[in-house]
Formats: structure tokens, sequence, C-alpha cells
């Protein structure tokens, strides 16, 4: 049986500690179905015990004193005593509450279910959300998730220069809640409505008074892997993914060709391999069989990321502002230049898009080889080369 008194701060601090295995339980006079449990540890709870419609008596936890005061367990009991008055089981929803997903526990459902089995880029979603994300609402329930919450995130990773990515962290956070929506795991998008940064489409490629520097710091290049990566990608214009995990068996030497069976849009590809790229493949061809044309030490097997390598290059260059995909852009610009059509170069480059599909499916390799020779041919002109196709003998030809 419950002692009951009037809890005050005085009495409650002053209550015994019961013996080792024991816990005291106490009654408000004040509020109806108020206890005070108190542990052989001293640690001291609220509660409401009560009967909720014909059922067993319920009790609902309220929190530990003194960091919940006397009144505001008083006022919670009372909001608790109002719901079942109305027909309403707050012991339920509590239940509800406990069993309830953080967020995670969702992002890794995400993962596992959504991320892994349809993006090749599954990878670069779980760092995004382990730099940025799971330190901030990770152990959050989902019901505690809000706007705000999300747009503080975004708003950070602004402020500490990087606009760009705080939006495709607002992109991540958002695909999440819109793949929990469909899967039935929750009912809203909190990160809906919430302003993106300004972006600017990037516009920068290799000119042509930079391309004698480029092409002598690639020559330079100690490691052989890297310098025949960037060559091969600013060769071919195809994904830097696509290119790190290229496979001799994708090689067509006979017809020079590379096909990709799997590219970021989701189509196949087929890449016209110019003279200059079979000089490199074949240069670098193992003796030994191997599966990956840039093998690596990774868990992948191959080369994923040649972030340094290519830092030195733009270093020995004096180049800024100049990425890995810059080179994709790059070959496209020179194709541009060359007179190419739209059309020739979003074939060329793999690219989709509904007003052009058809265009794209008429076209052959052809005229899409014919294109990127020009384009090529233009850029070892610009770049000092007298003989383009002696790639190979590349750091020679340029000393």
């Amino acid at each position: 049986m419950a002692k009951k008194f009037n809890f005050t701060k005085a009495d409650i601090d002053s209550l015994p500690i019961p013996d080792t295995g024991k816990r005291d339980t106490y009654q408000d006079t004040k509020a109806n179905g108020l206890q005070l449990r108190v542990s052989h540890t001293g640690i001291k709870t609220f509660s409401v015990f009560k009967r909720i419609k014909c059922g067993d008596p319920e009790r609902i936890t309220l929190g530990r004193y003194p960091d919940m005061t006397i009144d505001q367990a008083r006022r919670r009991t009372m909001e608790i005593n109002l719901a079942i008055s109305e027909g309403r089981n707050p012991a339920e929803v509590k239940r509800g509450e406990k069993s309830e997903m953080i967020f995670d526990d969702l992002f890794s459902e995400y993962i596992e279910r959504h991320s892994k089995p349809n993006k090749k880029t599954w990878t670069e979603d779980v760092e995004k959300y382990k730099n940025h994300v799971s330190g901030k609402i990770g152990k959050l329930k989902l019901s505690s998730i809000d706007r705000s919450s999300i747009a503080m995130i975004h708003s950070s990773v602004t402020k500490h220069g990087s606009p760009i990515a705080a939006n495709r962290v607002l992109a991540l956070i958002s695909s999440v809640f819109g793949w929990a929506i469909s899967a039935g795991l929750w009912e809203k998008n909190p990160a809906l409505g919430i302003r993106r940064n300004k972006e600017n489409s990037r516009d920068r490629f290799i000119q042509g008074d930079e391309l004698p520097r480029f092409f002598q710091a690639v020559a330079d290049e100690p490691n052989e892997t890297v310098r025949d990566y960037v060559l091969i990608s600013l060769l071919t214009g195809a994904r830097r993914s696509n290119v790190c995990s290229m496979r001799w068996k994708d090689i067509n030497f006979d017809r020079a060709e590379w096909r990709i069976e799997e590219t970021k849009n989701g189509t196949p590809q087929t890449v016209a391999l110019l003279p200059e790229a079979i000089h490199v493949l074949l240069n670098r061809k193992p003796i030994v069989e191997c599966l990956y044309v840039f093998p690596g030490d990774g868990k992948q097997g191959h080369l994923v990321e040649p972030r340094k390598g290519w830092e030195r290059i733009l270093a020995r260059a004096g180049i800024e502002n100049l990425r890995l995909h810059d080179l994709r852009r790059t070959l496209g610009s020179w194709q541009a230049k060359t007179g190419a059509s739209l059309a020739i170069i979003g074939k060329s480059l793999n690219h989709k898009h509904q007003n052009t599909t058809a265009i794209y499916a008429r076209l052959d390799l052809d005229p899409v080889r014919e294109s990127m020779s020009s384009a090529v041919s233009a850029m070892f002109r610009a770049g000092g080369l007298k003989e383009p196709a002696d790639v190979h003998k590349l750091k020679k030809n340029l000393k």
C-alpha cells in the first residue's frame, strides 16, 4: 500500500532509502494518481498509476526527481487524467513513443533496402551522413525531427564554406524521409520547404593556354596508374566512377570500343576508344591476367579516388580550380570548339535528356569517334604535342 502525503520538496528530500532490493512507493494527496517511487539506490521517480477504462491499472513514468519538479509532475498528471477522461490511453501513446524509430535506424534501413540495391554511389551517402547528419539528429526519434533541426544542419554546412555540399546533405535527408514514406515507415518529410543554396552551373574546363602545362605535369607524374587514369578520363570523357572500375574484359581492341554496362543514368554506354587511348591501354595491359585496368588495394579492388595524385598534377601545372570531373567537361567543350553538334556531344558523354534521346538512339559511333578525334587532336596541338597518337611516349614528346 502506497503511503500518502502532500508532496513537498522538504518531505521528498527527507524520505528514507529502502533496503537493498526494495522499493518504496508514495502517493500524492494533491494530484490524483501521482506517485513517487524510491529505489534502494536512492533514485526517485514520478509516475501516474491509474486504471484506464475497465482494464488493469497502468503505470506511466513521468520523470526523475529533482530533474522533474513536483509542480511539473502534477501538471503532467492533470494532462494524463484529462486524456483518460476523454477516452484516450496515454500508456499506449507512451509505449508507441518508446518503440518509435530513431533517425540512425531509419538511415540504416534506407541504405540496406534502397541505396545499396539502387545506387552505385551508396558509399557517398554513408560518408555524407556520418560527417554531417548522424551527430546532429541521428539519435532523435523521427517525431522530434522538424524542419528547423534539418535547416540548422544545412546552415551549418553552408557556413563552413560548402554551400553545394550543404544542398547534397539536405537532399540526402529528404530522400531518406521520402523513401520512409513510400515504405510505410513514416508519414511526413520535414525536409521539404527548406530553401537550397543557389548553385551556378560549373563551366570549368582546361583552356588552350593551360594544356601545355597540364600535359607536362601529367607526363611528370611518378605514379603510372594516376597518370594513365587521368589520360583515359580525358580521352574518353567517361565518368570518374566508370574509369576507376574499368575492366579489361569490357575493352574490345579490335573494334576500339569500351562497353560500360552500368552508368550513372542507368543506361549502358559504348565508348569510342581513340588511338591515343588505345596506346595508353596497350602500354599498361598486364602480362598476368587482371580484372581491373586500374587496380587498387581497397575492398573494391580498383582505384577509388586518386585525389592526392590529381593535386600533385595541378600543383606542378600551376592550375587552380580544376576537378577530376572537369576532364569530362574538357572533352565535351573541345568537341564544341571543333564544331560538334550537341547531339554528338551528348552521345559521346552518355547524357540522358528527354528531348534528345530519340536522336541519340539513331547515332552510331562513327560521327562520335570523328568528333572526339577532332577534339583530342586540337587539345594535343594546343598542348604542344606533335604526335598525338604516341601518348605512351608523352613525357619524351613534351621535353
